[in-house]
């Protein structure tokens, strides 16, 4: 009888353990992000925003969206005020990096059109300008000269009036500077990195359960295709036809 009892109770207790071990698996995430046109839209459209929900919500972890400049989206990671932020290049801060990326950014230098044409190694040489906080200078061979400019909106007169050489950016936000050019000839932009982008962790364990979830459904949603479908709706590339996490 004694056996039984202690057998009941080891049953009653394991059952208590399963439910709280559920029970601390988070049932939302805040995201945070830079608000970028046609991907992290503050009304929480956009490519970005729609590959996260397709991800964490059949997981049943709901996504709440947050915009603030991308600073201090990194700033409210780290200090546990939310628990990721969208568009980290690789270990580029004090953060939880998971295995898998969601999606390139196609990185180019924008000049004068009569700046000497550069290239991946040779563009570290020149004086460089890039939006303060994306380190690009992790990723450029040899970056040694560089400005980080707070803002996007005076990117053209600083190449007109030569106080840098390249403005470093991707693709989409160099061609929304472009169109604030009266001739856009005077320009021209040149493909010089593919860079992966990840999700930054909060380095916690929640971030680290949030983290889980998200590398478990980015395993099931490459190996079936199904993301493949927003990338086009979008009019983007899709970032994982080769079907695994970038090296």
């Amino acid at each position: 009888m004694r056996r039984w009892s202690w057998l009941l109770l080891v049953c009653v207790l394991g059952g208590i353990s399963v439910q709280a071990a559920e029970s601390s698996l988070p049932t939302r995430i805040d995201l945070v992000s830079e608000e970028w046109e046609d991907y992290t839209r503050a009304d929480g459209t956009g490519l970005a925003w729609d590959v996260m929900r397709k991800v964490f919500e059949p997981a049943g972890v709901k996504v709440r969206t947050r915009t603030e400049p991308y600073i201090r989206s990194v700033g409210l990671v780290q200090h546990g005020q939310a628990d990721a932020w969208v568009g980290s290049y690789q270990n580029e801060a004090n953060a939880l990096y998971p295995r898998w990326h969601y999606d390139t950014d196609h990185i180019y230098a924008l000049s004068l059109a009569s700046k000497p044409t550069v290239n991946f190694a040779s563009l570290g040489t020149y004086r460089l300008a890039w939006v303060r906080g994306y380190e690009f200078q992790k990723y450029l061979p040899d970056a040694h000269t560089y400005n980080e400019v707070q803002r996007r909106t005076g990117i053209l007169p600083m190449l007109e009036h030569d106080r840098a050489d390249y403005y470093i950016d991707a693709l989409t936000e160099i061609d929304v500077i472009l169109r604030q050019a009266t001739d856009a000839s005077q320009f021209k932009r040149v493909h010089v990195a593919e860079l992966p982008l990840y999700l930054g962790f909060n380095d916690s364990p929640r971030g680290r359960a949030l983290m889980a979830v998200y590398d478990k459904r980015m395993d099931e949603l490459v190996g079936s295709g199904q993301l493949r479908e927003i990338y086009k709706h979008w009019g983007q590339p899709y970032p994982f036809d080769t079907g695994s996490p970038a090296p």
